[in-house]
């Protein structure tokens, strides 16, 4: 007998295993994990089902500990199904009846009875999760202080946000959608709508990018046709604001297919840059550039609102790899600037080894970011770098993690 909702049950406990043992990112598991997933409905819970077990994690397992008398396996299958039983009914509201009938099923041959008296006593109790997701204990050692503050960012996941082809319509596209704005040329949405059902997709008017993303390009002002490089380009939002700003842009990225699917944005918004697949780390150059954005391949831990999974697979050891390609790229960006020119470096992370501590590196002259510059309740660090965290700009719905630095070559 065919039991709805258990497909999706399934495909998240893939999703979960390849995150948790594997070390996949969500995105990578998403793919053979939601093989023959016909539903799009089922599809949606199963990605929703894994993402607020990661999400929260660490206060799933401290309740499981708290109904067992043995603690179980961190990779124990009861305890995989149990993470994700209790997500369904603490976070997404199902109710404990229709959790059991489609819980217990992922333990076919296994322990249902300690599965099903966990549940049952967490239910019986009343059990109930904290305000905000407790962190992993290396990440919080990581984080520090500013820890419990990002924390209460990532409570719920974030809303959609939009940039515009064009500033100027910025009060038109937040009335037409029924949005709010933050900045000119942003707007932004509750989440659960389909992107390209929403007005404006297909002219281009729009496309999907986070509030903080966008930062990075705006730094660099209005082109006025004067030559921008993107280094690092894929997915191509900064790209497309570059040529939005008026910028001559060459996108420089190393994945055919990330450069393709930029080519198609491009052609949605009828915007023009120049693509370039190359690495840049061994790429030349014709001449320099009146700005370079380098948005360098990072940890992204500063994405933990929408991809929960990083809380979970990024340790020392990628970080120190990332930190090093970072500076090897900021090497070369730093020499493509033309006198009078400007380069931005950006990375979606929280870690100061790929932040502040590659900033402090740069032969440049600093070029200090304004608040005039950044959306209402963000201020520049005593540096003139720019530090966000999912814990700020809470009450308009937040932001991702970003370090972002400038520096000028004078003429």
């Amino acid at each position: 007998m065919d039991i709805p909702g258990l497909p999706a049950r399934k495909a998240a406990l893939k999703l979960l295993d390849a995150v948790l043992r594997r070390g996949e990112t969500l995105d990578q598991a998403a793919q053979p994990a939601l093989q023959g997933v016909r539903s799009d409905a089922d599809r949606a819970l199963a990605r929703a089902l894994a993402g607020e077990a990661l999400r929260w994690l660490t206060d799933l397992d401290a309740l499981i500990d708290s109904a067992t008398r043995q603690v179980l396996p961190e990779d124990a299958k009861p305890r995989m199904a149990l993470r994700l039983m209790l997500a369904g009914w603490l976070r997404l509201d199902t109710p404990p009846h229709a959790v059991i009938a489609t819980g217990l099923p992922l333990l076919v041959g296994g322990p249902r009875r300690l599965a099903h008296g966990v549940f049952s006593t967490l239910v019986k109790r009343g059990a109930s999760l904290p305000a905000a997701p407790s962190l992993p204990e290396p990440v919080t050692q990581r984080w520090g202080e500013r820890a419990g503050a990002i924390a209460s960012g990532l409570a719920v996941p974030p809303p959609l946000d939009l940039t515009l082809r064009d500033p100027a319509a910025t009060a038109e596209w937040a009335e037409r959608l029924g949005g709010t704005s933050l900045l000119p040329g942003h707007v932004r949405l509750a989440r659960g709508t389909a992107v390209e059902r929403l007005e404006g997709f297909h002219e281009g008017a729009w496309w999907v990018q986070d509030l903080a993303a966008s930062l990075p390009a705006r730094l660099l002002g209005a082109g006025e046709g004067r030559t921008a490089l993107d280094l690092c380009a894929a997915p191509g939002g900064k790209t497309m604001q570059l040529a939005a700003a008026g910028w001559q842009v060459t996108a420089v990225d190393s994945g055919a297919k990330r450069l393709q699917r930029m080519q198609e944005n491009l052609a949605r918004t009828g915007l023009a840059a120049t693509l370039v697949q190359a690495d840049a780390l061994v790429w030349e150059p014709e001449g320099q550039f009146d700005a370079v954005l380098l948005d360098a391949p990072c940890t992204a831990t500063g994405t933990c609102r929408r991809h929960p999974d990083v809380l979970h697979r990024i340790g020392p050891r990628q970080i120190a790899e990332l930190a090093e390609l970072q500076a090897a790229l900021l090497e070369r960006a730093a020499r493509w600037v033309k006198p009078g020119g400007r380069l931005v470096y950006a990375t979606c992370s929280l870690e100061p080894a790929e932040g502040e501590e590659q900033a402090g590196t740069v032969a440049l002259t600093a070029d200090p970011i304004r608040a005039d510059e950044l959306p209402a309740g963000l201020v520049p660090t005593a540096a003139g770098w720019l530090r966000s965290d999912p814990g700020m700009l809470a009450e308009a719905g937040g932001l991702d993690g970003f370090f972002i630095a400038r520096w000028h070559l004078p003429s």
